[in-house]
């Protein structure tokens, strides 16, 4: 079971824009190998206590929210504070790329 909930382009606007927390956004594909690769250091990270919610967005059936992000290569890794861009990590990065990514945001 992944620690990771799914977003849609239908829910993106009340699951991340409008949370009341940070939020880390996956954006992946079932095909892309190296989102596979990095899939468990943001299942890490999100079992982690840390007041950030953690999700994932499949780009291949929600082409909308990512483009309006510039999301041109995956896997992508943004995370959302008070609905604004704050951070992104681009590609299959080691764990300590997400760590930084997320630490300033950690409650």
């Amino acid at each position: 079971m992944s620690l990771l909930t799914d977003v849609t382009d239908a829910t993106f606007a009340t699951d991340v824009l409008e949370a009341s927390v940070p939020v880390v956004v996956d954006f992946w594909a079932p095909s892309c190998g190296p989102c596979h690769k990095i899939r468990p250091f943001l299942e890490e990270l999100a079992g982690e206590p840390s007041g950030i919610a953690f999700v994932k967005l499949d780009i291949d059936v929600n082409p909308v929210v990512p483009a309006r992000y510039g999301v041109l290569s995956i896997p992508t890794v943004m995370v959302f504070v008070n609905g604004e861009p704050r951070g992104t990590v681009v590609g299959a990065k080691p764990r300590k790329h997400f760590e930084d990514l997320v630490a300033p945001h950690r409650t």
